[in-house]
Order: structure tokens, then C-alpha cells, then sequence
């Protein structure tokens, strides 16, 4: 479980196309800090399991323990064909940045929402409309996620907690300010972008439970 608070923009180092599955090497000492082999790390909004960590070349002979790095460089994480086909990670190469949250503590803070790393779908970048202080990204909304989005709630793009500001049928938009536009990838990508989106689970329980169209 994530809250959408994106703690680290990493890079994509090298991706391994292995079969019906890819291996992605991502570059971050921020979420690598305190990380293990089978934690979960959200990368853009795509929950993946740590399969390996990346260390730093070993240190000159003669270089002292504490001068040495303790902290890994960066993490590898398995894609399995599924996920490759319904999420933005299929079109990842090295340099690509992506977005990075560790997996929330009981004792954590929630500072975004519910957020599961279980992309629901995809949309595409419309439109950017910079603004004095902030920027406003229109965003397609497939239809069969629009009856989950609503004005005000809570939306998941690319694992970023983001709040809807404007929606119609086929479309939503969230006001981005200076810091999220400074820490994310929306702050770079342009229109014709994919970007991942997870709809909020709470919408998805209620539908289920009072039997509204769309049960499975």
C-alpha cells in the first residue's frame, strides 16, 4: 500500500526484455536507503517487488569503511507480461525518469490517499495551460473508469496522489503546484504522454457492494 506521495524521481539505468517478462534497473539512493530484496517500490504508480540491488562500484584499496557507500545505487524489479501491457512501463528505456514511493508503514503519515499500485488503466497527456502559479494538465479518461472519478476526489497518475480539479466524459485535469511539477514527471512530460492511472478503491468497494453496474 502507497499514499501517492512520490519520495524520489529515479532513472531507468537498463531494461532486460526476458521472455513474456521484462527486468528493469532503476537508479535511486532515496528509496534504496533502507530497502531489502521483496519490498515493495511504487514506480509510477505501478507496484513492483525489488528482486536485487544495485551497489556501488568497491571502493580503491585502502579507502576508509566510513568513506566507503552503505547505501545501495539503485534496485531491480521484474515486470511480468501483464502488467507490461496494461501500464506506461512498456515504453520505459534507460534515461527514463520515473516516479518512486516506498511502501507505506502503519505508523506513516497519510499524506495522499489509498493508493494499492494497481494501475486500472492508462490515459494520455491532452493539454498542459501554464498558469502564474501553478499548471493545469488536462488528461483523457477512459470510459471505463470515468464513473469512479469525480469532481474534488482522489486520483492516481504515473503513482502521484493528485486531487480532480475539472472532469467531463472522456476527460479529467489536476492543478499541479511548482513542487509536484519540481519532484515528478509531470513536470516534464508533454501532451501525447502515457500515463499511468489507479482509480480511488474506495469507489470500486462501494460499486461492488451495492451491486451498481460494472460487478464482477
Amino acid at each position: 500500500m502507497f499514499t501517492g506521495i512520490v519520495e524520489d524521481l529515479g532513472e531507468v539505468e537498463a531494461v532486460e526484455h526476458l521472455g513474456d517478462f521484462a527486468r528493469i534497473h532503476v537508479r535511486s539512493t532515496v528509496v534504496t536507503e533502507d530497502a531489502h530484496v521483496g519490498d515493495s517500490i511504487c514506480v509510477n504508480g505501478v507496484c513492483l517487488t525489488v528482486t536485487g540491488l544495485i551497489t556501488a562500484s568497491p571502493a580503491p584499496t585502502g579507502t576508509p569503511p566510513e568513506a566507503q557507500a552503505r547505501t545501495p545505487q539503485g534496485f531491480t524489479a521484474d515486470v511480468m507480461g501483464e502488467t507490461l501491457r496494461h501500464s506506461s512501463l512498456k515504453s520505459v528505456a534507460p534515461g527514463t525518469k520515473v516516479n518512486l514511493e516506498r511502501s507505506v508503514r502503519l505508523a506513516d503519515r497519510l499524506g495522499g490517499h489509498l493508493v494499492q499500485g494497481h494501475t486500472d488503466g492508462a490515459g494520455t497527456i491532452i493539454s498542459r495551460d501554464p498558469q502564474e502559479n501553478w499548471e493545469v494538465v488536462r488528461i483523457s479518461l477512459p470510459a471505463s473508469l470515468a464513473r469512479y472519478v469525480v469532481y474534488k476526489g482522489s486520483i492516481t497518475v504515473d503513482g502521484i496522489s493528485l486531487t480532480v480539479s475539472a472532469i467531463a466524459a472522456d476527460w479529467f485535469e489536476v492543478s499541479l503546484i511548482p513542487e509536484t511539477l519540481k519532484r515528478t514527471t509531470l513536470g516534464t512530460k508533454q501532451p501525447g504522454a502515457e500515463v499511468n492511472l489507479e482509480v480511488d478503491v474506495v469507489a470500486k468497494y462501494i460499486e461492488k457492494l451495492v451491486g451498481a453496474p460494472g460487478d464482477r
